[in-house]
Formats: C-alpha cells, sequence, structure tokens
C-alpha cells in the first residue's frame, strides 16, 4: 500500500491550476456525496449506507486561546479523520481584536483510510478546508441563473483570509464574465486584505472585474458598506464573527440575493443578520420570500448561531444534498409537493445558504485531491506504510 502526502502548498498549486473538466469532477463528487448523505437522513437510521458522521467533539485550550475540533467520517471511499486548529470566538467584526493571544488561523490536517482501514493520505488541512467548503457553497451558486447582462453581478465579501479567496475564485472560474465587481469588507485596512486583493490581480485572468476594499476605518463606512450592499448579488460572510456583520435595513428587500454565511460555526457567534434569516422564513401559503439552504440540517440546528438565535426548525431547512437532485429527495417528496416552490426560490427569490461543515466534505474531496495528485505525480508517497 501507498500513502499520499501533500502539504499546504503543493494542495494550493494544484487547486489553483484546476482545469474546468477537473473542478467540474470534484464539484461532481461532492454533490454525489452530499445527495447520499441527505437520502440516508430522510431513510432514517435503519438505512444501508457507508456515511456515517458523528458528531465532531472539540477541546478549548486555555494557553492558547484556541478550538481544536476532531472531525470523523466515512462513507464507500474509506474513512477519515480532520484535526484542525483555530482561533476561538473573539471580538466581533468590524471591532478591533483586543485580546493578547495571537490569531491562529485553521490549521491541522486530515488522515484518509480505504475502506479497509488501510492508511491512503496525509494532507495538510488549511487549503483543503478552504476549498471544500467553497466547492459546496458553488452548488447553490450554480443553481441560480447567471444574469445576462455583462459584468452586472456584483461579489460582497466579508472577510479577507482563504475562505474568501476560494469562495470569490471558484465563483469567478464559474461566473466568467457575468462577475464585474468584487468588493472586500475587512475589518482594518492591513497588509491581509492587500495581499488577497494581489492575489487575484496578479494572475490577470479576471479582465473586466474590478476588485475593490471597504474597510471598517474608513470614515464614511456605514455609508459605504450600504451602498455596496444593496448593490450585490452574492454576500459571502467568512468572518468567526460574534456578532452580525451588517444591519438587515441596509439590504434592499425587493432584490434578489444570494449571502452565503460559513465563518461562524458555534452557536454564541454570529455573522448574518436574525432578521434576514427570518426574511427567508416567510410562509403565508401563497408565496415565499426565500428558502434558508444548510449543509446539514443536524449540524445547522446544533452550531449555526444566526439559526439558533432566529427559533429556526428543523423543517424549515433545506440540506445541499436535496438541492443538488431536486427530484427525488426530502423536501421534495413533500406530500404538499413543494417542488416546483423550491425551484423558484433557488432562482428567484432571498436565498441564504448557512453553512458550519462537516467530515464527509473532506473525506470526498480530499480523496479525490489524493488521486488527482496521484495521476500527477505531486507530493510524496511513502510505498508499503
Amino acid at each position: 500500500m501507498t500513502l499520499t502526502v501533500l502539504t499546504d502548498s503543493q494542495i494550493q498549486e494544484l487547486l489553483k491550476n484546476l482545469t474546468r473538466s477537473e473542478l467540474e469532477g470534484f464539484q461532481k463528487n461532492l454533490e454525489s456525496a452530499l445527495h447520499e448523505y441527505s437520502k440516508a437522513r430522510h431513510a432514517g437510521p435503519k438505512a444501508a449506507t457507508a456515511i456515517q458522521q458523528p458528531e465532531r467533539v472539540s477541546i478549548y485550550n486555555p494557553v492558547t486561546g484556541a478550538t481544536t475540533l476532531f472531525m470523523p467520517s466515512s462513507s464507500e471511499t474509506g474513512n477519515a479523520v480532520k484535526v484542525i486548529t483555530l482561533s476561538s470566538p473573539g471580538p466581533s467584526f468590524p471591532h478591533k481584536n483586543n485580546s493578547p493571544k495571537p490569531t491562529i488561523r485553521p490549521t491541522g490536517a486530515v488522515t484518509f483510510f480505504r475502506p479497509d482501514g488501510s492508511p491512503l493520505g496525509l494532507l495538510h488541512a488549511s487549503a483543503l478546508t478552504a476549498f471544500r467548503t467553497a466547492l459546496a457553497s458553488l452548488s447553490v451558486i450554480t443553481h441560480r441563473p447567471v444574469s445576462p447582462t455583462h459584468g452586472s453581478e456584483t461579489l460582497v465579501v466579508f472577510g479577507c483570509g482563504e475562505q474568501a479567496y476560494w469562495h470569490v475564485r471558484l465563483t469567478l472560474v464559474t461566473r466568467g464574465k457575468a462577475v464585474g465587481r468584487v468588493i472586500f469588507v475587512a475589518r482594518r485596512r492591513s497588509g491581509a486584505v492587500e495581499e488577497v486583493v494581489r492575489r487575484y490581480q496578479g494572475e490577470g485572468r479576471w479582465v473586466g472585474c474590478s476588485f475593490e476594499v471597504v474597510s471598517a476605518e474608513d470614515d464614511d463606512y456605514e455609508r459605504r458598506l450600504e451602498k455596496v450592499l444593496r448593490a450585490a448579488d452574492v454576500i459571502f460572510c467568512c468572518t468567526p464573527s460574534t456578532k452580525e456583520l451588517f444591519d438587515a435595513g441596509m439590504l434592499d428587500e425587493t432584490k434578489r440575493r444570494l449571502v452565503v454565511a460559513i465563518g461562524s460555526y458555534k452557536p454564541e457567534m454570529r455573522e448574518i443578520p436574525g432578521e434576514l434569516v427570518r426574511r427567508a422564513l416567510v410562509d403565508d401559503g401563497e408565496s415565499h420570500a426565500g428558502v434558508v439552504v444548510v449543509d446539514t440540517v443536524e449540524g445547522a440546528i446544533m452550531e449555526a448561531g444566526e439559526l439558533i438565535a432566529a427559533g429556526v426548525k428543523e423543517e424549515q431547512l433545506v440540506e445541499l444534498g436535496e438541492i443538488v437532485h431536486p427530484n427525488s429527495v426530502g423536501v421534495l417528496q413533500d406530500p404538499r409537493d413543494r417542488k416546483q416552490d423550491l425551484r423558484q426560490w433557488l432562482q428567484a427569490g432571498n436565498v441564504i445558504y448557512k453553512s458550519v461543515g462537516f467530515g464527509l466534505m473532506d473525506l470526498t474531496v480530499g480523496t479525490y485531491l489524493i488521486q488527482l495528485a496521484n495521476e500527477k505525480g505531486v507530493g510524496t508517497r511513502i510505498e508499503g506504510f
């Protein structure tokens, strides 16, 4: 047996140089796994499936002020255990962090095993985590129609880390010239936010797309923020915030938009306003204002602070695995036949996608990445491990 080891820089290069076909291969594999997960959930505990997703375990280190997450998972492709450490939630965006403890960006590793238990790979977790999260968000984005007007779509991004980078990158790759403007909203005009802008501008691939920064340090921050939010077609929230990043009143209720919130992952954390969540759940029996999509219902109910605070119930959520195959699972089997409603929500409504992440994503995307790396001769292979 051979063990494949991939460093973070090797994973970055592999993912940055994906062809459109290779990216579609990743997306197809992830969507298939999410669909099987949702099918198994609706079938009940007696369903015959190899997919197992235990609750993740977390520990807090008072010395570093960081949280470490342990995330096991299994499917027909094998098993995986992810161990990742990151700074615990502190003072919220856009307020400055006065904590003396250094910020620990998400870092760790994922160990992969074949179905028979033999080791398959060891992958650094940073870029892999950001990519797999953005890849899942992409499944929601691609189910919404592209604006026919060239350069008319505006992306607003809270945060400037790897999650922000990959969410924007995958959207640009798939949306192409339909995206004309990307605005990063940052706590301060630091080297980090300038670096993420340079990463895009330096590639020279995104001709016709402008990259801008709105900073909380700007004198007219609130006015500029409201202006860009009202223009936004997609809003990405990629920060570990404990307070809402913006006021729901800043958004024009008549404008159709997608809000993706992936940065908060604990009940006490918040990124999007509770009022925005409540708007998306309005149901008067005849029309619907929008929909809330989640990666896993169980995870969202337990860990998504925005949904918990808004009092969202399990039956009000749509799982991502139900959307990627919208004719055969879950809410679409509802006796009220909400299939057409769901399609209308996704294409013409205000859609919120909330993700707290789970191990099956890492297992599926990482296994496919190991296969690609071996085909391209990237990484270190240890024979007879």
